[in-house]
């Protein structure tokens, strides 16, 4: 039964058409994911971004605008109980210099080429963001 809803504010930094990505274990399973993560009480959406930017990067980003907020109910592959909804912006980062993976759940970075031909994300929300990406560069 599905008793709580989980909201997640993700982020696509795209440079020379490519797209930050960040490799982490979850749950014990291996999660390649755009970085963001969940909303806190009292917390907005661009402060979240902001938030996770600068608790797992060490970088300060500008939002440039909302690409996607998922429209389909789903329910998290990690919890049965919660009901997730995700949303995406497009960000620059300010400060590449100063990247640094601060969180120890993340093994790694990389930037992926948008024009690839396939989708590589493992997780369907993250799958249809890929996608737009692709209308939205290519």
């Amino acid at each position: 039964m599905i008793d709580k809803i989980n909201i997640r504010v993700y982020a696509c930094a795209v440079k020379d058409q490519k797209v930050l990505t960040l490799f982490e274990e979850y749950a014990g399973e291996p999660l390649m994911k755009f970085p963001g993560g969940g909303l806190e009480f009292g917390e907005g959406l661009i402060d979240c971004l902001h938030r996770e930017f600068d608790e797992e990067l060490n970088v300060k980003i500008d939002v440039v605008e909302h690409l996607y907020t998922q429209e389909d109910f789903l329910v998290s592959r990690f919890r049965e109980n919660e009901q997730l909804l995700t949303i995406y912006y497009i960000v620059n980062i300010v400060n590449e210099e100063d990247f640094l993976i601060l969180d120890p759940c993340i093994e790694k970075t990389e930037w992926i080429d948008i024009s690839r031909p396939d989708n590589p994300f493992p997780l369907p929300i993250d799958q249809i963001v890929f996608d737009k990406l692709k209308e939205k560069f290519l």
